[in-house]
């Protein structure tokens, strides 16, 4: 595919995206392209981010930011599309997509709207085609038991329902969010840390708002 086989609104945001990369020095959020190509509709945006990167019109910088870049010679056909070229994502290669990715999980951190979200890349085997994910980075050591790490990336589903046993993030009060087992009996909801030098604690279930379930980790680099 070609730019020009883009449609209008497509071609509007890769070069929207261009033009702030190079004048800003970091990625533009969802929102800040919306206002740019002149949308109100940040999902649509974030539809047609994906496709830009589906297509190779986008690529992650994998440096300090993680920015999301427009690939080398974009403006006339992406690599992937070129035959004999080394950089050609290979036949069978895991598909990414991307998601809002919502900031920390952290005391006194409030988790970012998706309107302020930026995107980031969460592959296939996390993924799974699964709708309503978004992305979190982990602050702090509750989770060392299960092989969660401070700064690491956890991809999370909002969902109407959750179970014993789910590892959640929870929003306590109002005011702070942590990532837990998740455990509801006659007490109240019990949320669990996995690392022995922390205890369990229980709330009453009207100071709990879960806001997803945890589908997969990605390691910090």
């Amino acid at each position: 595919m070609k730019a020009s086989d883009l449609t209008k609104r497509q071609q509007a945001v890769l070069k929207f995206i261009r033009t702030f990369v190079q004048s800003e020095g970091r990625s533009p959020t969802l929102a800040e392209i919306a206002k740019g190509v002149g949308s109100s509709a940040v999902s649509t945006i974030h539809k047609h981010v994906q496709h830009l990167m589906d297509k190779g019109f986008l690529v992650r910088s994998h440096g300090k930011g993680n920015n999301l870049v427009v690939a080398t010679g974009a403006e006339e056909e992406p690599s992937s599309a070129r035959p004999g070229r080394s950089d050609a994502r290979p036949e069978g290669t895991p598909i990414v997509r991307i998601f809002p990715f919502c900031g920390d999980v952290a005391a006194g951190s409030p988790i970012l709207p998706e309107s302020r979200a930026l995107p980031i890349e969460v592959p296939n085997s996390i993924h799974r085609q699964r709708d309503e994910l978004f992305v979190l980075r982990v602050r702090g050591d509750s989770m060392i038991d299960d092989a969660i790490l401070d700064g690491d990336l956890v991809v999370l589903q909002r969902k109407g329902e959750y179970r014993n046993g789910d590892r959640v993030v929870a929003l306590i009060d109002r005011e702070e969010v942590t990532l837990k087992e998740f455990r509801r009996d006659a007490k109240g909801v019990w949320l669990i840390p996995h690392n022995p030098a922390l205890q369990p604690r229980c709330y009453p279930p009207q100071l709990i708002d879960i806001q997803g379930v945890l589908v997969g980790v990605m390691r910090s680099c």
